[in-house]
């Protein structure tokens, strides 16, 4: 048996030169949460985004053994 679960960002965008704005923002983040979920026995199964107006949502999902 497999235990799941969700970890869902949202970043918004916001006017600036630096089209990589969401990018820089989002590395760290999204490695912190990968670590921490790694560090509770979770391994990352999978990943999706969507936009809705001005803000990026970016879904990770992970799982592990039971």
């Amino acid at each position: 048996m497999k235990e799941s679960k969700v970890e869902a960002l949202i970043y918004y965008s916001k006017l600036t030169f630096d089209s990589d704005h969401i990018v820089k923002k989002s590395k760290q983040e999204i490695q912190e949460k990968l670590d921490e979920y790694t560090a509770q026995g979770y391994r990352l199964t999978s990943t999706t985004s969507t936009s809705f107006g001005t803000a990026l949502y970016i879904y990770l999902f992970f799982e592990k053994d039971m």
